[in-house]
């Protein structure tokens, strides 16, 4: 689509590259044999990913994903679009987006429709983190394991 300037206003590189990265996951996923191995292979990748990542994203990331996997066991750690994420049948429910994803000031610590989450008419489904301190430890270990039900 264009702008009035006529310029294209399409994904940016950092976009495109993420719709890639989801592409080699699904790819990767479909080659796998048992669901075991699937699991077990998705959560290497996870790992991987975080260990990928540079100063505070790598810290905070890693951080997520123990307090994730600690206090909401039935999610299972993938990727999707690049970024560690946790899925319940299938369905990512939560995810981490590191600062550096889209070249954003903050870190994200993102919830998709299949989190129950639900609070009236309206709640919050992504919040910013710039670090992970004891307090917003909690919060995220209440957060998932609300999510999950």
């Amino acid at each position: 689509m264009a702008d009035k300037s006529g310029t294209y206003e399409g994904f940016t590189a950092e976009e495109r590259a993420a719709m890639k990265e989801h592409a080699q996951e699904r790819k990767k996923a479909a080659r796998r044999a048992s669901q075991a191995e699937k699991a077990a292979e998705a959560a290497r990748d996870v790992v991987a990913k975080i260990a990928e990542m540079e100063g505070s994203d790598r810290v905070m990331a890693e951080r997520v994903h123990e307090i994730v996997t600690v206090n909401a066991p039935a999610l299972a750690p993938r990727l999707w679009y690049g970024m560690p994420a946790y899925a319940l049948d299938g369905k990512v429910v939560c995810f981490f987006q590191s600062a550096a994803k889209f070249k954003a000031r903050y870190a994200t610590l993102g919830f998709n429709d299949a989190a129950k989450l639900d609070d009236g008419p309206m709640w919050a489904t992504a919040f910013a983190l710039t670090e992970v301190t004891p307090e917003v430890e909690k919060r995220i270990a209440e957060l998932v394991k609300r999510a999950v039900g």
